[in-house]
């Protein structure tokens, strides 16, 4: 790790850049409710309703009591007795997600998605001339509702840390900027939960610790951070001092095709994975066949509660030869991990 005053030399130059995290609300329950008149105003999970059933996503009306992504069906519905439960529909999320990609686009060629409804611009060069990443920001946000009748939370700052912290305050169809100079200040009001990759297992662990700000971990040394967290210690001495010089990078080139699913809560149900694992093989594999890659290792990464992170993978004689032996090999390497 570098010291102190050199990490904060470097954040000095960070705060030149000016990035946006844009992140839709509720993306896919809010597709289905857009679709479907009769669901708007109504509690919706997306995902199977049966005794195996996992919810992929939930509207805000649902989540106002308590349910959750990721969270059993039969949970779901104990919650909320009226919950309303719909398959997903990928090809309607993916066609709102390239009309979204679209308008990113012409503000900025420096967009990196993370997902269908997440990503990340820099829009430092200011194309349009608009003169202020807030206002960008605010645009986007507008045309977002107008063209695809749907809404988005936006964070501006000079970092993409921050700027997804920020996208994350004012949800949903929010709007919250972090200005060069704040950054430290903002964090160290968090609590570690709010830190991507502190899920609530790790929370718990930090606060046996005594940290449970972003100022009780910015209070830490390296060498703290390293005896209790590992390889995880150099992303949270960061963290808690809002730095993060990593580039939005945009057509990179692609090496691996792949996707991936954080969970709200930690779940350790089998039947959950493997319902979860369904819906990543589906968006993997339609990555694969339209951009005509082809491959033959799968891997599949787990990350714990506890920032362990755990790799499988299987590397074959030939390409992966359809959906199915891609499923059938992935749904094998999950097996191996289970139980949890």
């Amino acid at each position: 790790m570098s010291a102190l005053g050199e990490e904060e030399d470097r954040e000095e130059a960070d705060g030149l850049r000016k990035i946006i995290h844009v992140d839709m609300d509720a993306f896919f329950a809010s597709v289905e409710q857009r679709d479907n008149p009769d669901l708007r105003g109504k509690p919706v999970a997306v995902g199977g309703s049966g005794g195996r059933g996992v919810v992929a996503a939930a509207s805000y009306e649902a989540r106002k009591f308590g349910v959750r992504s990721a969270m059993p069906s039969v949970t779901a519905k104990r919650l909320c007795p009226d919950l309303i439960f719909v398959r997903h529909r990928f090809d309607a999320y993916k066609e709102a997600s390239r009309q979204i990609r679209e308008i990113f686009r012409h503000y900025t060629p420096h967009v990196e998605p993370l997902s269908l409804d997440e990503a990340y611009l820099d829009v430092t060069d200011d194309i349009r001339g608009i003169g202020s990443a807030t206002r960008i920001a605010e645009l986007i946000r507008q045309r977002i509702r107008e063209e695809t009748d749907l809404t988005a939370s936006a964070g501006v700052s000079y970092n993409k840390f921050l700027a997804k912290l920020a996208s994350d305050q004012n949800k949903p169809d929010g709007l919250c900027v972090i200005k060069p100079g704040e950054g430290a200040k903002f964090v160290q009001s968090l609590p570690v939960r709010r830190f991507h990759g502190v899920g609530p297992k790790g929370a718990e662990k930090m606060a046996r610790l005594g940290i449970e700000t972003g100022a009780d971990l910015a209070a830490r040394d390296a060498a703290f951070l390293r005896e209790h967290f590992g390889s995880f210690a150099d992303y949270l001495f960061r963290a808690a001092r809002g730095i993060d010089l990593r580039p939005v990078r945009a057509n990179r080139i692609r090496k691996s095709v792949g996707g991936e699913r954080t969970f709200s809560d930690d779940i350790s149900s089998g039947p959950a994975l493997r319902e979860t694992m369904g819906n990543i093989i589906d968006i993997v594999w339609d990555s694969i066949e339209k951009t005509q890659s082809r491959g033959r290792t799968i891997t599949l990464k787990m990350k714990y509660s506890d920032f362990r992170n755990v790799t499988r993978a299987r590397s074959l004689p030939h390409f992966v030869a359809d959906k199915a032996e891609f499923s059938r090999i992935s749904h094998a390497l999950l097996d191996e991990l289970l139980p949890l």
